[in-house]
């Protein structure tokens, strides 16, 4: 005989556990399956193995304004319902130490381990029925009388069947730990639109010929304002970058990925903390000799500075001997860099998914599709935030949010 569960949740990561415990202590029958070897894998190899799981910054208030979706205010509803401050209560339960870092960033004190611990101990506490590894071959949908099981799902374990699915896939980074396009690709067979997916909070790259001169700058470091698109419409921050081999990456760097667009040149403030002019200026006026680089460096990387005037003579002189406009031009060049970068290194080194399953066909208050009884939560969703633990928090509020709504969704008693 089919075994019947209230629920099947395809996908064993952040919001595919949180969902399952939460549905499961309220007391529905759960199956949760995960075509993986290993169980959580992202959250284990997320901030350095420590997992940056939510951010105290996020305000209930405005969620949204940490993260983009092509439908902005969609996310605001479940982010408002289940806060950080929500998560953070129920670490304080389970014990599990955290400390707080740059911008609000909270990580496990010790590994993320003992998250993951927690997240399955709450699925043991709800009862869930944990299948894993084990693949989904088939999905299948029928309108059925109110209260009989609608799903029938062909699993590498055999058939089951469901009053709803749960669609907690993620998204398509890191494929070396089984990301995979299985969410997106349920979503179209049920006719439900998908916005492009793409790279975000990932390095960006530049065409090799054009960063040769900045390659050898792998590995620095420095703080910088970094914008794209125009004034009114695009996007800034304020993080360190790092320059890489290949490009830019870092916080600055890979904040900004999100919301770079193909072709789109890069605004870059290298010394946003306080003008150059003034400051050269006034080393010309009180008569220093040291070379410009050299000066230059007392506000910059020294490395920076001699790769930034290596190729113009006039900013190779003692500083009292060059004119106003060279040291005029060499502060806005470097208030005003503004490099085009070629693309990015793709989903192996992608942290998360821009864009998925169209939100303007999900209920906002219990991500509940078009398609009755199917739901998706998490990273599959078309809405990505920003780097320093909000994709964790839209895994956490968008499970909870789909958790607390099953009951009445599948006809079944709390």
């Amino acid at each position: 005989m089919t075994p019947v569960f209230d629920v099947v949740i395809v996908g064993a990561g952040a919001a595919g556990l949180f969902c399952a415990g939460i549905a499961g202590q309220r007391g529905l029958r759960v199956l949760l399956l995960d075509h993986a070897p290993k169980v959580a894998e992202k959250i284990r190899i997320s901030g350095g193995g420590r997992c940056n799981f939510t951010n105290r910054e996020l305000d209930p208030r405005q969620p949204q304004r940490h993260f983009l979706s092509q439908n902005p205010a969609f996310c605001r509803s479940a982010l408002a319902r289940y806060t950080p401050a929500d998560f953070i209560a129920l670490l304080q339960r389970h014990g599990v130490a955290f400390e707080e870092k740059h911008k609000g960033q909270l990580f496990c004190s010790r590994s993320a381990q003992d998250l993951i611990a927690l997240l399955l101990h709450e699925c043991g506490a709800g009862g869930v029925t944990h299948w894993q590894p084990c693949g989904v071959r088939a999905v299948h949908w029928h309108d059925g009388a109110p209260g009989s099981a609608s799903y029938r799902l062909e699993t590498e374990r055999g058939a089951v069947a469901a009053h709803a699915v749960v669609v907690a896939t993620g998204g398509l980074p890191v494929p070396k730990i089984g990301a995979s396009d299985w969410g997106l690709r349920l979503a179209q067979q049920f006719g439900l639109p998908i916005v492009a997916p793409r790279p975000a909070l990932v390095p960006l790259t530049f065409e090799p010929s054009g960063w040769a001169p900045f390659a050898h700058l792998a590995g620095l470091a420095l703080p910088v304002h970094i914008a794209t698109g125009n004034k009114k419409q695009g996007m800034a921050f304020d993080e360190d970058l790092l320059f890489t081999h290949r490009g830019l990456s870092g916080p600055a760097g890979l904040q900004i990925s999100s919301y770079w667009n193909p072709g789109q040149p890069l605004r870059i403030d290298l010394h946003p903390q306080a003008p150059l002019e003034a400051t050269l200026l006034a080393a010309k006026a009180a008569g220093v000799r040291k070379r410009l680089p050299n000066q230059l460096a007392q506000q910059l990387p020294q490395r920076l500075c001699d790769t930034w005037t290596e190729h113009r003579p006039d900013w190779q002189r003692p500083v009292s001997d060059c004119s106003d406009k060279a040291l005029a031009q060499l502060a806005a060049s470097l208030h005003q860099w503004a490099p085009t970068p070629h693309g990015d290194e793709g989903w192996a080194k992608a942290e998360v998914m821009r864009g998925g399953v169209d939100t303007r066909q999900l209920r906002s208050q219990s991500m509940e599709s078009t398609q009755p009884g199917l739901y998706f939560i998490g990273e599959v969703v078309d809405v990505t935030g920003w780097l320093g633990g909000y994709n964790f928090q839209w895994a956490w509020a968008s499970a909870h949010a789909c958790a607390l709504a099953l009951p009445q969704a599948s006809h079944c008693s709390p």
